[in-house]
């Protein structure tokens, strides 16, 4: 930071205490609000240089508007999509992600799903408690000799990969981006992704190109019936179509972090107070896995998201 302006940072969200502290030692001056309202934000936002949020509002033309000062925003994730990108480049704003800090915790969650989807170890585990001792009724399949299929190979999708290697599977991606696959996974086209494949896990960010992405159409193109994981964007599975898939057996069962009903905060599950028929499905089927969007939660990608995000900042302005 040149001269003896010390840059001031508007933080959003709770994030770990690294995050606060090592800015601080940078030269930075933190100033925290969690609780006022975006409008109450967006007359202050001219006095701030940096705004460091999780997903507690979205960033869009109006407050950026507003932020004539501002030179970066941190989200403390992986992605972007709470902020007005192309807005926000426009007015020359850095932005920064930390996909790095939680892809370990995404890849272990993905593959915790999959194993316990393969085992029934959620019904199994409620039945237990409830008195029964179903055997032949849980018994499960195994992955060795299964090709798993990834959509998205960037650092989840990367990660995911690197935590089959003790698996004899094969595992394939499609990007589209080319020539990302390496040691742990074969890139192949769409085609023979969807005539191979047995598992399908999300690994994408929330685009246009991915917005209801797995949906009746996409489904249908696959040559056998598959399992399917999202540890990506709830919004990228049509989730009427998911159930119907569900219950014909084109899909045998899910594994879902995300949900497409969830609110654009990640914070809170429904946009309204009804639930939609397609999910009170969902909470009801026994092949159905579901987590509250926490597959990059964990007590260690607390500490590297931050960590990351304070490099990032060092890296650009320090």
């Amino acid at each position: 930071m040149a001269g003896s302006y010390k840059m001031k940072i508007l933080h959003l969200d709770k994030n770990h205490i690294l995050l606060l502290n090592q800015l601080k030692d940078l030269g930075y001056t933190n100033h925290e609000d969690y609780f006022s309202s975006k409008d109450e934000v967006e007359q202050k936002i001219q006095d701030y240089d940096g705004i460091i949020i999780r997903s507690r509002f979205t960033i869009d033309k109006q407050l950026l508007d507003a932020a004539i000062n501002l030179k970066f925003i941190g989200r403390v994730g992986a992605g972007l999509e709470n902020i007005d990108v192309a807005y926000a480049k426009q007015k020359g704003v850095y932005l920064i992600s930390a996909p790095e800090g939680n892809r370990n915790a995404v890849g272990e969650h993905t593959l915790g799903m999959l194993l316990s989807l393969f085992n029934k170890l959620n019904k199994a585990d409620d039945e237990v408690r409830n008195g029964k001792w179903l055997r032949e009724e849980n018994r499960g399949v195994e992955l060795d000799g299964k090709t798993v299929g990834i959509i998205g190979y960037g650092n989840m999708g990367k990660a995911f990969a690197k935590k089959l290697r003790g698996f004899d599977v094969e595992v394939v991606c499609y990007d589209i981006k080319n020539d990302v696959g390496d040691e742990n996974c074969r890139q192949v086209l769409l085609l023979e992704f969807q005539e191979r494949v047995d598992v399908v896990s999300l690994h994408t960010p929330e685009t246009s190109l991915t917005l209801n992405m797995i949906n009746t159409d996409f489904i249908n193109q696959f040559k056998k019936p598959f399992w399917l994981l999202n540890t990506a964007r709830g919004k990228s599975v049509v989730t009427k179509d998911l159930v119907e898939a569900l219950r014909s057996g084109k899909i045998f069962g899910a594994g879902l972090d995300v949900l497409e009903y969830e609110k654009a905060s990640f914070e809170d599950l429904f946009e309204n107070e009804s639930m939609p028929e397609a999910f009170k499905y969902l909470i009801n089927a026994e092949n159905v896995l579901l987590t509250p969007h926490v597959a990059g939660w964990t007590v260690e990608s607390k500490e590297k998201l931050a960590q990351t995000i304070v490099d990032k900042i060092k890296d650009r302005f320090c």
